[in-house]
């Protein structure tokens, strides 16, 4: 993204490209309503005059003496509007041409065309919404579940960031006493001694680690959990994922090794969003093709933040099985399949470590159950689901980092360091936790946050 200030006024398409019943067109900046009042015919001109915030206007676009569209103009006057500035809105017909010629009218008389996030880059730099929230809108755009678009939607009203300033306040709090028992020891001023000093900083380690327990459960949440279907040829896999699709994706035969390479598919299960991966049956095989795919298979087991280890209700675990439950342990799931044809081989469940779920493809028996164990491993007993969370790797990363520099603070006291040795690593604290919300932040960061934005956004 380029360097841009806040004193033109820029323009997008704001819905998506092609044909629809309407398109809306955003203008924001300070020569929005100059624009308009060359461009836009109200059909009542005194009420349009009148230039009262958050009002409709039926009118004609023109461009020159030539009528482009009839159009509905929405006025926002700043500072109450997304991005803080004059923001008009314009409801056009749906037709390309119409957008682009409206578009291209306002260029001609004043405004830019909008970069990626720009809209939202604006609300961030006029104070309308913090790192976090900016970060929201374009998780809530890119929402496939209600899971993800309710996270989102928390993070957007503002819940998280209260969070995380707390966590800053307390760390400003720390370096503000250590600064000032270094800079004025002998003057009358507030300092901490040595147990109080300790005490805040576990007490900020505290609330850090409570914003990182959620934070596996809120990258799952917003990008998915990549989920590994595994088992030995024929036992149920490929129909597995069909009936988790509702749909015939997987070819189901009798013949072993029909699937030779991986099927991928999104699915949202107990308002979990799945990267569903349909591997190559895993047994041993002389053909060269389905060697590679079985190969495959265990490399997805590798990268799978959870496994679907599919065996026969009425048959013994075979080597591959259990290698398979020795190698990942706590991420395997284990479907008891085909009770339906062994309804006395579900006690088999007890022979198999970890969490067995008897299951029948055939009947649909045990999909509640597997969405209940899923709920269950995204948010554990000690995790409230409604609650804020963090979400995207560049938060996590930094609070991870503020975290640990606060450890490192707290092991340099209880070493005996001269406090301003300590206050190295508590500002180091400061600079981290602040880049989440964006109160430090360079400038680099900003351009690659918001280029992941749609235009119009």
């Amino acid at each position: 993204m380029k360097s841009t200030g806040l004193d033109d006024t820029i323009v997008a398409l704001a819905t998506a490209l092609g044909e629809a019943g309407i398109h809306i067109i955003r203008l924001s900046g300070p020569q929005s309503k100059e624009i308009l009042d060359r461009c836009f015919e109200p059909h009542n001109s005194v009420r349009w005059l009148n230039n009262e915030s958050h009002t409709l206007h039926l009118g004609w676009f023109r461009q020159g003496d030539q009528r482009i569209d009839q159009v509905l103009v929405g006025r926002m006057h700043a500072p109450h509007s997304y991005t803080g500035e004059d923001v008009y809105e314009i409801n056009c017909h749906g037709g390309a041409w119409v957008a682009q010629s409206i578009i291209q009218s306002c260029i001609r008389e004043g405004a830019r065309l909008a970069e990626p996030g720009e809209f939202t880059k604006r609300a961030f730099l006029n104070g309308k919404l913090d790192l976090v929230q900016a970060e929201a809108v374009i998780d809530l755009i890119s929402a496939r579940t209600r899971a993800a678009a309710d996270q989102a939607l928390t993070q957007l009203s503002g819940r998280l960031s209260e969070e995380i300033l707390a966590l800053r306040d307390n760390i400003l709090e720390i370096l503000a006493f250590i600064e000032a028992s270094i800079d004025f020891p002998e003057d009358d001023v507030e300092s901490l001694d040595w147990t109080a000093l300790k005490g805040r900083l576990e007490d900020a380690l505290r609330l850090a680690g409570e914003l990182l327990l959620g934070s596996k459960s809120g990258r799952i949440v917003r990008e998915g959990l990549t989920t590994v279907i595994v088992g030995r040829p024929n036992v149920g896999k490929s129909s597995l994922l069909n009936a988790l699709l509702q749909e015939e994706r997987a070819i189901v035969t009798d013949v072993p090794g029909t699937t030779r390479d991986e099927i991928r598919e999104f699915v949202s299960l107990g308002g979990i969003l799945l990267q569903l991966i349909d591997t190559a049956g895993i047994r041993e095989s002389a053909d060269p093709v389905e060697q590679m795919g079985i190969r495959r298979s265990w490399e997805a087991l590798d990268r799978a933040d959870l496994i679907l280890l599919v065996v026969d209700a009425g048959v013994p675990l075979n080597v591959d099985e259990r290698e398979v439950l020795r190698q990942y342990g706590e991420r395997v799931l284990v479907l008891l399949n085909k009770i339906d044809l062994h309804p006395q081989s579900a006690v088999r469940s007890t022979e198999v470590p970890g969490v067995c779920i008897p299951f029948s493809v055939v009947r649909h028996e045990g999909f509640d159950a597997l969405e209940a164990e899923i709920r269950r491993l995204v948010f554990n007993e000690h995790l409230d689901s409604a609650r804020p969370l963090l979400s995207n790797v560049r938060q996590i990363a930094a609070l991870e980092g503020s975290a640990e520099s606060l450890k490192n603070a707290l092991s340099a006291l209880e070493a005996g360091y001269p406090w301003d040795i300590l206050s190295i690593d508590v500002r180091r604290a400061l600079q981290e936790v602040s880049e989440i919300t964006g109160h430090n932040v360079q400038k680099s960061l900003l351009e690659v946050i918001f280029s992941r934005f749609c235009i119009g956004k």
